[in-house]
């Protein structure tokens, strides 16, 4: 759904750049909250994780693909606030790498598919969680529901947009019926990605989803016709805060270089959800050309490498690395003004 230059008008793009730029700023701040030195490397994983998902369209309809947005996927895992950094990261890299999603536009897509996805997605896999029996089961099944509801909640977003600073006369009805039927048919998709990739985690290493804190409820006991809490089971100790990462990281790391260096190649070849619509309503009409046309990995390939595999491979490969060191980097910035705050409080405690 990444959305070109041209098709919403500068004003409008502007605004939403404004919107977005406030959002990331304010994420910057909730991120503290929810990031330390140890979980910032999983965050960036998450991030590197999503672009590789995202090369794999799949088909939805005749002639249609759709990709992972991955706002529900990264506010599940790593925390709603930190999930729209990720999500920024790798529009960022797509942007400016990859000729993915204009840069005048770069804002419109990071609302759309960063904020209102992550928003959507995460009050909707909280209120569901907040409802249903706390297991690991009705976990994997609220988010497989919230990733589900954000893509169309994307797309209704976009029309939206489209309404108001659309550089085309198309009837808004015909906009939304065709972006909201397309996208429930991705959000299947975007909800069996979601899904399967929370249960796994949750299987290995439950004590690294954000989604799951707290959510461990306390086996009752009837004594005396009042209800107590039963002593936790030995063979099920707390998860340690200090359990090495390591090996759940190099996992996920090799699972985001083989999806995006060789699976990639066999991804649908049809346009997306957003293009198809765009070309059979005439939204493309007033698209520009992308200002990194000319960059060396521009379409998901590698410039004077002539082979496509290999090409497109290769630039998988760089995307993933790019997209880790940059977002590993920023989140490890941001875990460590977190311990500098941690620290100034400290030592104010103390004092007092």
């Amino acid at each position: 759904m990444h959305v070109p230059d041209g098709f919403i008008n500068p004003p409008v793009s502007a605004v939403a750049g404004v919107v977005a730029a406030g959002a990331v700023a304010v994420s910057l701040r909730g991120a503290r909250r929810e990031l330390n030195e140890r979980t910032a490397p999983l965050a960036g994983l998450v991030a590197a994780f999503i672009f590789a998902v995202q090369m794999l369209n799949f088909p939805v309809a005749a002639g249609t693909s759709g990709h992972l947005l991955g706002g529900a996927l990264a506010a599940i895992l790593v925390g709603p606030y930190t999930g729209v950094l990720c999500i920024s990261v790798v529009l960022l890299m797509q942007g400016i790498l990859f000729a993915d999603g204009g840069l005048t536009a770069l804002g419109v897509n990071v609302l759309d598919m960063g904020i209102v996805t992550t928003v959507v997605a995460y009050a909707l896999f909280r209120g569901l969680v907040g409802v249903l029996p706390r297991t690991r089961r009705s976990m994997t099944a609220a988010s497989f529901v919230a990733a589900l509801v954000s893509v169309p909640a994307a797309a209704c977003a976009f029309t939206l947009m489209y309404w108001i600073g659309g550089t085309t006369d198309i009837p808004i009805g015909k906009v939304f019926t065709a972006m909201v039927g397309v996208h429930v048919l991705i959000g299947i998709g975007e909800a069996v990605i979601t899904a399967l990739t929370v249960g796994a985690v949750l299987a290995v290493r439950p004590d690294l989803v954000h989604g799951a804190k707290g959510l461990a409820a306390p086996l009752k006991l009837r004594v005396d016709g009042e209800l107590v809490d039963a002593p936790a089971p030995a063979a099920e100790p707390a998860p340690d805060p200090h359990r090495p990462t390591r090996g759940l990281w190099v996992t996920g790391l090799v699972t985001a270089l083989v999806l995006a260096g060789f699976v990639s190649f066999y991804a649908s070849a049809n346009p997306d959800g957003l293009e198809k619509v765009a070309t059979d309503k005439g939204i493309d009409k007033e698209a520009k050309e992308h200002a990194a046309k000319d960059s060396p990995l521009a379409d998901y390939g590698v410039k004077d490498v002539s082979n496509a595999r290999l090409s497109g491979g290769l630039a998988g490969i760089i995307g993933v690395g790019a997209t880790l060191v940059v977002g590993s980097g920023a989140f490890y910035v941001v875990s460590r003004r977190r311990r500098t705050q941690d620290e100034a409080d400290t030592r104010t405690d103390e004092k007092v």
